[in-house]
């Protein structure tokens, strides 16, 4: 029911930004509660970033926190991960995610639909 593409990954050095987009299918964008999510191949899929229906509260896990901002655009359908300051240790495939409910969760099992990810490499 809801399509959702990942860009703006990529290859940067350590300490350098990315910011990835997320663009989303179907009307009903403005009413999912939205969340980044990072992957390595054989690791458990790691909560990263959230926001609310309504894009005015987040949530972010300790690793990421002061470094990475979520936001959205409901008039794009679109959502955004901004990655400053970024570290070897965050090379990952990046999902966008998003749930048919307003409010946040950090747990994968509660979103609905995925993206089919962004590699982001960090290079030391």
């Amino acid at each position: 029911q809801v399509q959702l593409v990942e860009s703006g990954g990529g290859l940067v050095q350590a300490g350098g930004s990315l910011r990835l987009s997320c663009a989303a299918s179907g009307r009903t964008f403005s009413s999912y509660a939205m969340g980044w999510f990072r992957q390595v191949p054989g690791k458990e899929r790691e909560f990263v970033a959230a926001l609310d229906w309504g894009g005015g509260s987040t949530v972010y896990p300790d690793s990421v926190k002061g470094r990475f901002t979520i936001s959205r655009d409901n008039a794009k359908n679109t959502v955004y991960l901004q990655m400053n300051s970024l570290k070897p240790e965050d090379t990952a495939v990046y999902y966008c995610a998003a749930r048919t409910w307003p409010s946040r969760s950090t747990r994968a099992v509660d979103y609905a639909y995925w993206g089919q990810g962004t590699q982001v490499t960090v290079s030391s």
